[in-house]
């Protein structure tokens, strides 16, 4: 299967499957096209997240705020999976989790199980909609060849060098850790970047969020209906969340707002 992610909302999803359906017959599946307009990091949040749980694919990922530049043009070979896209970060870290999920390893940042390869395109029709005249095709052709043959594709140059897009490391101590929202997701929650090991054994106490305390719980629904909690997202994460209400209301914060945890 090719997936598909973009921030383009619609109609221009349509016209990168267009182009697909003319070169290959693989089975398209939509991972989202609302991804928060250009924004990289968010971006690269999410596919983490979401595509390690697919099957062996080809990923094609326009969130592309350097479009018509030199920026280049990537295919990366991530364990048995391809991922196409711009050379702005956006892939990398979905690159190292796919990478390390194959290897049965804890990271793949020596690069173990990576192949970076840039994309020889021809000098596509538009200067504005590469994801239809460069990533499509290119995608198509990633996913005729196979994961394990890239290079010996022309189109593709291996190389030793792509944009990496990483997460600020939370400051964790004992009883307590000082990070920040990475993202806040469709329900409000606001995504940490601290880890949820640091709740272990400790659901059903308070935590002092900012100098506030709230209870952690298991679950939204350990709380009463619109009181704030602290909980561990499905991603591993801390979250601050509100059941039945938005997380990043009632504790005031958006994306890249420091958060200080601390048990008393």
């Amino acid at each position: 299967m090719i997936t598909l992610s973009s921030d383009f909302g619609s109609p221009y999803p349509a016209a990168m499957k267009g182009v697909l359906c003319t070169h290959t017959d693989a089975r398209l599946v939509d991972i989202a096209h609302d991804f928060p307009r250009q924004d990289v990091r968010t971006t690269a949040f999410w596919l983490r997240e979401v595509l390690p749980y697919f099957p062996p694919a080809t990923h094609l990922v326009v969130v592309d705020p350097g479009v018509g530049t030199d920026r280049a043009a990537l295919a990366i070979r991530a364990g048995e999976h391809v991922l196409v896209g711009p050379d702005n970060g956006v892939l990398a870290p979905v690159a190292r989790r796919l990478a390390s999920d194959a290897a049965e390893v804890d990271d793949a940042d020596s690069g173990d199980g990576i192949e970076p390869f840039e994309i020889l395109a021809d000098e596509p029709d538009s200067a504005t909609f590469h994801g239809r005249d460069v990533f499509a095709p290119e995608a198509a052709l990633a996913h005729e060849a196979g994961a394990g043959h890239l290079g010996e594709c022309d189109e593709f140059v291996s190389v030793d060098e792509y944009e990496k897009v990483r997460f600020p490391e939370p400051a964790v101590e004992t009883d307590g850790a000082t990070g920040e929202v990475l993202v806040v997701d469709g329900f409000g929650n606001a995504v940490t970047n601290i880890s949820g090991t640091m709740l272990d054994g400790r659901f059903g106490e308070r935590i002092a969020v900012d100098g506030e305390h709230v209870p952690v719980a298991w679950s939204y629904a350990h709380v009463a209906a619109g009181e704030r909690l602290v909980t561990v997202g499905s991603h591993g994460n801390i979250e601050l969340a509100a059941n039945r209400g938005r997380g990043d209301d009632a504790f005031g914060v958006g994306v890249g707002d420091p958060i200080d945890l601390a048990f008393e």
